[in-house]
C-alpha cells in the first residue's frame, strides 16, 4: 500500500523517473516516512498501553523486591516498556540508589533504556522484519544485563557522586486507571511522541534517501560492507559523540544496509549513538563520578563491538 502510493505520487504527480537518482531518492523518502509515521503509530499505541502500567515508582518497587540475575533481566526488561528519555536518567538513577537498588541494577536499566523502545522495535520490524527485530532487542537486553552485573562486580559504588545518597527525591503519585483511561493515555503518547520525533524521522530519513540515490553501493561495500573487520569498531567510536536517538539514526542504518553496510556495523552504530551519546555521559556526570562514566562507556562499548560482529556474522540468516 505504501509502496504504491509513493510510486503514484512521485512517478505520476511529481512526474519524476523512477529509475534515475533523484526518483530513487525522493521514491525512498515518501516510501519510508509514509509508512514509518503511519505504522509506527499503531505500534506505539500498543506499547503505550502497556506502559500505562509501569510508572517510575511502580518500576522502582517492583525492582526493590528482586535480587540476582534476575534483577539485572528484570530492570532490562522495563528498560523496554519504560523508556524514559535521556533527561530522566539522573531523577531515575538517584530514585533508584535512594531505594537501596543495586547500582549494577540501575546500569541495567539505563544501558537498555536508550537502545531498545517503541520506535526502535516499531522501525526496526517494519524495515528489516521479525528476526533483525527480535535479534536486536535481545542484544539491548543482554548488553543491559551484562553491563550491569559487571559494574555490580567491580564495586563501582563510591564513585557514585556523595550528595546522591543522601537525596530523597519523594514518591511518584501511582494511579489506578481504568481500560478507558488507558486507551486515552496510549493516544496522547502517540500524538506527544509522533510531534516530538518528526523532525528525527525526516532528517533520518532524508539522509538515508542521499545515501540511496547518490552513494556508490560498491564504496560502501568496500569501506563498511560485514567482511571490513575494523568496520563495527570504526562504527562505534563514530557514534559516541553524536547527538541523536533511534528515530534519526535508524532510518539512517536501513539506508546503509541496503548499500551493502554490513548489519552489525549499522546497528552497532545505532546503539553507539543511543547508549553512548556524549550529551547522555554530560547528564550523567551529575551523579557519577568520571571513573565510574569511564567504565560504563568502556563496558557497554565493548559489549556493542561483540553485538555487531555477531550480527555481521549472522546477517545470512538475519537478512
Amino acid at each position: 500500500m505504501f509502496k504504491a502510493f509513493a510510486d503514484w505520487l512521485v512517478g505520476t504527480v511529481f512526474g519524476m523517473d523512477l529509475g534515475t537518482r533523484w526518483g530513487e531518492a525522493v521514491h525512498f523518502f515518501v516510501w519510508d516516512v509514509t509508512k514509518i509515521l503511519v505504522l509506527l503509530s499503531c505500534m506505539i499505541f500498543v506499547i503505550s498501553y502497556i506502559r500505562s502500567y509501569f510508572s517510575p515508582d511502580k518500576t522502582k518497587k517492583i525492582l526493590e523486591k528482586i535480587s540476582g540475575v534476575k534483577a539485572h533481566i528484570a530492570a532490562s526488561l522495563f528498560g523496554i516498556v519504560t523508556p524514559f528519555c535521556s533527561c530522566s536518567s539522573v531523577p531515575l538513577f538517584i530514585g533508584f540508589v535512594e531505594a537501596g537498588i543495586p547500582l549494577g541494577v540501575t546500569f541495567s536499566f539505563l544501558i537498555t533504556s536508550p537502545i531498545v523502545n517503541e520506535f526502535a522495535m516499531g522501525m526496526l520490524f517494519l524495515a528489516f522484519g521479525w528476526k533483525i527485530a527480535l535479534t536486536y532487542i535481545i542484544a539491548g537486553v543482554v548488553i543491559g544485563v551484562v553491563g550491569g552485573i559487571i559494574i555490580e562486580k567491580l564495586g563501582l559504588e563510591k564513585y557514585v557522586e556523595e550528595y546522591v545518597y543522601r537525596m530523597k527525591t519523594g514518591e511518584y503519585q501511582d494511579q489506578q486507571l481504568s481500560f478507558r483511561e488507558r486507551l486515552v493515555f496510549a493516544r496522547d503518547n502517540v500524538l506527544d511522541i509522533v510531534k516530538t520525533v518528526w523532525p528525527y524521522v525526516v532528517v533520518g530519513i532524508g539522509i538515508g534517501a542521499y545515501i540511496h540515490g547518490w552513494v556508490p553501493q560498491s564504496f560502501l561495500e568496500a569501506n563498511a560492507g560485514p567482511d571490513n573487520p575494523f568496520a563495527v569498531l570504526v562504527g562505534v567510536a563514530a557514534g559516541i559523540p553524536l547527538y541523536s536517538n533511534a528515530m534519526g539514526t535508524l532510518p539512517i542504518a536501513e539506508a546503509l544496509i541496503a548499500k551493502g553496510v554490513g548489519l552489525g556495523t549499522a546497528l552497532s552504530f545505532v546503539m553507539a549513538v543511543t547508549a553512548l551519546s556524549l550529551p547522555q555521559m554530560v547528564i550523567l556526570r551529575k551523579v557519577i563520578k568520571p571513573r565510574l562514566i569511564t567504565a560504563f562507556v568502556i563496558i557497554t562499548g565493548v559489549a556493542i563491538v561483540f553485538v555487531g560482529y555477531y550480527m555481521n556474522f549472522m546477517s545470512t540468516w538475519l537478512l
